[in-house]
């Protein structure tokens, strides 16, 4: 009786190789699929392809990704895993997005979900503004300002002018008065009864 061959043919590649380089199967005689590892990891991959393009959707090419790194699938960079956040739930412990990308896409959601515009919509603001704060044109717009009660966006101020307004509590009367005073007119109340103030018309 003969020995038993230490290798098997590959149906795809042609090949020769050792048992180890196919997958199991038990319909077969020899308990081995037809077809070694790598043959059937590319018709999955070509199977895949074929099925992703008939639905009109894309296809991501594979990247060959170094150990200790991985490809961010928002700017298509090859990073270091320092450059992820942790993600107990993937399947590689990472984030799906590398560090930038996740500040970038939090940039975006915070305008979409507090103001209702998008970068650009905040870019053309500021270009029309002139690039300048709307309360004192000498700093440059960093910061959207809204109104609290409708939501409405009314521009883009400098951080002191923003928050200035905030401290004010968006009251036009105190601004009012607070411009008075500046410009030398006091607006003193004056005690009338004890604990009653009146103040200036």
């Amino acid at each position: 009786m003969g020995e038993e061959s230490p290798g098997k043919r590959c149906t795809g590649c042609r090949r020769d190789l050792p048992r180890a380089a196919f997958a199991r199967d038990g319909n077969r005689v020899d308990g081995l699929q037809v077809r070694c590892r790598e043959c059937v990891a590319e018709y999955s991959a070509a199977y895949y392809r074929r099925r992703r393009e008939a639905m009109g959707k894309t296809v991501r090419e594979q990247v060959d990704v170094p150990p200790g790194h991985k490809i961010c699938r928002t700017c298509g960079e090859v990073k270091p895993h320092s450059e992820w956040h942790r993600n107990a739930t993937a399947s590689d412990g990472l984030s799906t997005r590398c560090k930038a990308c996740r500040v970038v896409q939090g940039r975006q959601d915070h305008l979409k979900r507090q103001y209702g515009i998008t970068e650009a919509e905040r870019d053309e603001l500021i270009a029309s503004q002139g690039g300048v704060c709307c309360i004192c044109p000498s700093a440059p717009a960093a910061h959207v300002d809204h109104c609290h009660e409708t939501g409405r966006v009314r521009g883009v101020l400098c951080f002191s002018c923003n928050a200035a307004l905030g401290q004010f509590k968006d009251r036009p009367d105190a601004i009012r008065r607070a411009a008075a005073y500046v410009e030398g007119i006091a607006w003193k109340p004056t005690l009338v009864a004890p604990g009653v103030y009146q103040l200036p018309s």
